[in-house]
C-alpha cells in the first residue's frame, strides 16, 4: 500500500511538471527589456531577474492555466524585511512593455523613478489591463490618446509625475473606471465633460495641476463618487448645483480655484448626507453662507476662508455637531456669532480672523470644552479685557487674540494656562505696562507675538525659562535695555529651539555680544532693527548656520563686518543700512550665493566692492551712501 502512494506521488509530481506552463517568449522579452530600461536598482530585486522562466521572478505573478504575466508588481521598495531602508530604481519604460499583452495589472509606484513617456501604443496591446499605477515617477509628455481603450481599466494612478497637455477628451470611455488620480502634474485645458459618464468612479483626483474652465455641469451624474479633489486649479465661474446630487459623496476639496458666485450646496435636506470633509477656502465666492449648510450633519471640517462672503454667520452651523473645524477667516462676515456656535460640542479649531464680526462674544463659547484652537483676530469686537471663562476652556492650546482692542496689562488669569498653552497672540492691540515675570511660567509655550502693542522696561529674564520657544515677536513696542537675555535661552533640545526672533523697532541700546554664542543654531530669522545698539558684532554669529534673514538695520554698529558672516551659506536678506560700520566689504561673502536681497547703504564702508556674484545682482542703492566705496555696480575705483 505504501509503494502505491510512493507511486501516485511520484506520477502526480512529473504530470504537474509537465504540465506546468513557462514564460511565453513575448513576455520574457518584455520583461528582459524593462530590466535593461533601469539604470539603477538598490533594491537588488532585478539582479534576481536571471533565469528563462519570468514567472518565477521577484514581483512577476503569471496565469496558473495559461502562464502569461498578469501582473507587475514593484511598488515600495525596501532592501529587506529585516532592514526597511527604502531604495528606488531608476531608468527609463520600455515601450517593449506593451508585448505583456495579458497584463492585468502593472502596479510599478512609489519609490520607482521611470523617466520618458508612457508608450503611446498601451492601449492598444494591453486589452485585459484592469489597473495602471505609475505613482511618483517621472514620466513627461502628454497623456496618449491609446489610454481610451484599455475598456477594463477600473483604477488609474498617474499622480506626482511630470504629464503636460490636456485629459484626453476621450477619457468617458473608459466605463469601468472607480478610480482616476492623476494630481499633481502639469496638464492644463478644461476638463472633458465626457468625464461625467464614468458612473462606477468613486474617487476623482486632480489636484494641483494648471486646469482651467469650469467644473462639468453633469458632476452630479457620477453618483458613485465618494471623493473629488480639483482643487489647486485655475477653474472659474460657479460650483454646479449638480453637485448636491452626489449623494455617497464624503471628501469635496475645490479650494485655491478662482470659483465665484454664491455657495448653492446643499439644496435641500438629505443632500450630500455622507459629506465629511468640504474645502472651499482660496476663491472668489461671494454672497453669504447659506442656512442649508446646517443640513451637512455629518460634516467634520469645513473651510470657506479667503472669499469674498459677506453678511452673518448661519445661526444653522449649530447643527453641526460633529464638525471638528471650522474655517471662515478672510471674508467680509459681520454681525454677531450665533450662540448657537456652543452646540458644537466636538469643535476642536475655530477660526474667524480678519472679518468685521462684533462682539460680545456669546458666553456659550465657554461650553466648547474640546476647544484646542480659538483665532479671533482682527474683527470689530473691541474686548477691552480678554474674558475669564475663555481662559478657563479646559483643553484651549492656541489663542490668537491679535487688533481684538484689548487694553491694560496683561491679565494674570493666564497663568491658569501655564501647563498647556503652546501659542499666543494678542499683538496689535493697547496692551501697556510691563512684559510679566509669570511669563516664564507657560512651560509648554511655542510662539509669542506680543508686537505692536505699548510694553516697556526691559524684556523679563524669566523668558530664559521658555525652553521650547520657537517664535518670539516682540517688535514695535517700548522696550528697552538688553536683548542678551533672549540669547541665553535654554533649551532641552540640541541646537536650540528658537527659529524666528523679531525685536525691531524699539529701544534696546545694549551691546548683541551673545549672538552666536549657543542656543540659537536652527534660528532662521532674525531682526534686531530701528532700535540704538551698538559695538561690533560677534564673530560668533558665522555659526548661525541655519539663518536665513539677518536685518540689523537703523541701529548704531560701528564695527567692521565680520568675516564670519561669509560661511552663513543659507543666508538670503541682509540688511544693514543705516549704521556706523567701516572697513571693507569681506571677500568672503561671495560665497553668499543665496543671497537674494542686501542692503549695506548709508554706513562708512570703504574700498572696492568684491567683483562677482552675490554683488553684481544687486543695484548701486545697495552700497550708496558710503563715501569710500568702489566698483561695480558704483563708479569704478581710481587708480
Amino acid at each position: 500500500m505504501g509503494s502505491q502512494v510512493l507511486w501516485f506521488l511520484l506520477l502526480l509530481t512529473l504530470t504537474t511538471i509537465c504540465t506546468s506552463k513557462s514564460c511565453h517568449p513575448n513576455d520574457l522579452k518584455g520583461l528582459q527589456d524593462f530590466k535593461a530600461g533601469i539604470r539603477s536598482d538598490t533594491s537588488g530585486r532585478l539582479d534576481k531577474w536571471k533565469n528563462q522562466d519570468c514567472c518565477t521572478w521577484e514581483g512577476i505573478f503569471c496565469n496558473n492555466e495559461t502562464g502569461r504575466v498578469v501582473q507587475i508588481n514593484l511598488p515600495g521598495l525596501y532592501t529587506s524585511a529585516d532592514a526597511p531602508v527604502q531604495a528606488t530604481m531608476i531608468g527609463e519604460l520600455s515601450p517593449s512593455i506593451t508585448l505583456l499583452n495579458f497584463l492585468e495589472v502593472i502596479d510599478i509606484g512609489e519609490l520607482v523613478r521611470l523617466t520618458g513617456q508612457i508608450p503611446p501604443s498601451i492601449g492598444l496591446h494591453l486589452p485585459n489591463l484592469r489597473k495602471l499605477n505609475f505613482l511618483g515617477n517621472k514620466f513627461t509628455g502628454a497623456l496618449p490618446q491609446s489610454l481610451c481603450k484599455l475598456s477594463k481599466l477600473e483604477e488609474l494612478y498617474l499622480q506626482e509625475n511630470g504629464f503636460s497637455g490636456f485629459l484626453p477628451s476621450c477619457i468617458g470611455r473608459l466605463k469601468n473606471l472607480r478610480r482616476l488620480n492623476i494630481n499633481s502634474n502639469i496638464l492644463s485645458g478644461a476638463i472633458p465633460e465626457s468625464i461625467t459618464s464614468l458612473t462606477k468612479l468613486e474617487s476623482l483626483c486632480l489636484q494641483d495641476n494648471l486646469l482651467t474652465g469650469n467644473i462639468p455641469e453633469n458632476v452630479g451624474n457620477l453618483q458613485a463618487l465618494k471623493e473629488l479633489d480639483l482643487s489647486n486649479n485655475s477653474l472659474t465661474r460657479i460650483i454646479p448645483s449638480s453637485i448636491s446630487k452626489l449623494y455617497s459623496i464624503s471628501i469635496l476639496y475645490l479650494n485655491a480655484n478662482q470659483l465665484e458666485g454664491e455657495i448653492s450646496l446643499p439644496l435641500k435636506p438629505g443632500q450630500l448626507s455622507s459629506l465629511r470633509f468640504l474645502r472651499l477656502q482660496n476663491n472668489r465666492l461671494s454672497g453669504t453662507i447659506p442656512q442649508t449648510i446646517g443640513y451637512l450633519t455629518s460634516l467634520q471640517r469645513l473651510s470657506l476662508a479667503n472669499n469674498q462672503l459677506k453678511g452673518p454667520i448661519p445661526s444653522s452651523l449649530g447643527n453641526l455637531t460633529s464638525l471638528t473645524e471650522l474655517y471662515l477667516s478672510y471674508n467680509q462676515l459681520s454681525g454677531q456669532l450665533p450662540r448657537s456656535i456652543g452646540r458644537m460640542s466636538d469643535l476642536l479649531l475655530l477660526s474667524i480672523s480678519h472679518n468685521t464680526i462684533e462682539g460680545p462674544l456669546p458666553h456659550e463659547i465657554s461650553s466648547l470644552s474640546n476647544l484646542q484652537s480659538l483665532d479671533l483676530s482682527y474683527n470689530h469686537l473691541n474686548m477691552s479685557t480678554i474674558p475669564k471663562w475663555l481662559m478657563h476652556l479646559p483643553s484651549l492650546s492656541r489663542i490668537y487674540l491679535a487688533g481684538c482692542g484689548i487694553r491694560g496689562e496683561i491679565q494674570d488669569d493666564l497663568q491658569v494656562l501655564a501647563r498647556s498653552l503652546l501659542e499666543l497672540d494678542l499683538s496689535a492691540n493697547h496692551l501697556s505696562g510691563r512684559i510679566p515675570a509669570w511669563i516664564g511660567s507657560l512651560s509648554r509655550l511655542y510662539s509669542l507675538n506680543l508686537s505692536k502693542n505699548k510694553f516697556v522696561s526691559e524684556i523679563p529674564s524669566t523668558v530664559m525659562n521658555l525652553e521650547n520657544l520657537g517664535v518670539l515677536d516682540l517688535h514695535s513696542n517700548k522696550l528697552e535695555g538688553s536683548v542678551n537675555a533672549v540669547f541665553q535661552m535654554k533649551s532641552r533640545f540640541e541646537g536650540g529651539s528658537l527659529t524666528y526672533l523679531d525685536l525691531s523697532d524699539n529701544s534696546f541700546s545694549s551691546v548683541i555680544d551673545q549672538i552666536g554664542t549657543g542656543g540659537q543654531e536652527n534660528i532662521r530669522y532674525l531682526n534686531l532693527s530701528r532700535n540704538f545698539l551698538k559695538g561690533r558684532f560677534p564673530t560668533s554669529i558665522g555659526t548661525l548656520k541655519s539663518l536665513q534673514t539677518l536685518d540689523l538695520s537703523y541701529n548704531g554698529l560701528g564695527s567692521k563686518l565680520p568675516t564670519s558672516l561669509g560661511n552663513v551659506s543659507t543666508l538670503e536678506r541682509l540688511m544693514l543700512q543705516k549704521n556706523q560700520l567701516t572697513g571693507r566689504i569681506p571677500e568672503e561673502y561671495l560665497k553668499l550665493r543665496n543671497l537674494k536681497e542686501l542692503n549695506l547703504s548709508d554706513n562708512h564702508l570703504e574700498g572696492k566692492i568684491p567683483y562677482g556674484k552675490p554683488f553684481l545682482d544687486f543695484p548701486s542703492s545697495s552700497f550708496s551712501g558710503n563715501r569710500g566705496l568702489c566698483g561695480k555696480p558704483l563708479p569704478p575705483c581710481k587708480s
